[in-house]
This record gives C-alpha cells, sequence and structure tokens, in this order.
C-alpha cells in the first residue's frame, strides 16, 4: 500500500472532551503520523498519514462518534500532500 495523509475537520462538541488525546491514541495504535489542534471556531482539525487503510480506520472511528463524551455534528476531509511527522502530537 502507499502512503497518503488526510486532514480531517471535526464539527461538534469536540473541545474539552479528551478528544485530541483521544484521536492520538487511536493514531497511534493504527501507526499513524501527524497532528490533532483544535481551531477558533469551536471545531479539530486531523492531520493523518500513513498507510491508506489505517487512515481509513481512523476515519471510521471518527464516523461512529470518536471519543466518550464527544458529540459529532460534521466531518470535513481533504487529501493532502504526503509529510513526514515525527510520531503523531497534539498541537497547542
Amino acid at each position: 500500500m502507499s502512503k497518503v495523509c488526510t486532514a480531517v475537520y471535526v464539527y461538534g462538541m469536540v473541545q474539552g472532551v479528551g478528544f485530541r488525546y483521544t484521536t492520538q491514541h487511536q493514531a497511534r495504535q493504527l501507526v499513524l503520523t501527524g497532528f490533532a489542534r483544535n481551531l477558533d471556531d469551536g471545531s479539530v482539525e486531523i492531520v493523518a498519514c500513513g498507510e491508506g487503510e489505517q487512515v481509513e480506520k481512523l476515519l471510521g472511528w471518527l464516523k461512529q462518534g470518536g471519543p466518550r463524551g464527544a458529540r459529532i455534528d460534521r466531518i470535513l476531509t481533504e487529501p493532502r500532500s504526503v509529510k513526514n511527522y515525527d510520531g503523531f502530537q497534539i498541537r497547542h
């Protein structure tokens, strides 16, 4: 499989509920690199890079509702150029 990077924008009640930390845990289990960060509009941006199948698994987890305590109303995705990130980080 080839490496892909996808940007994911998650809207709903996704800040202040451990969303980024749980997403980081999921991404690391899937051997993905990239980051998660809160945006000023209340959404969370996730950039996930790795094997396409693993990125799809993370997207599937998000579409099923993501972490407990979060409420996801909408998810938007867009492809990104492949970058080499150092692990999966939480950005502030």
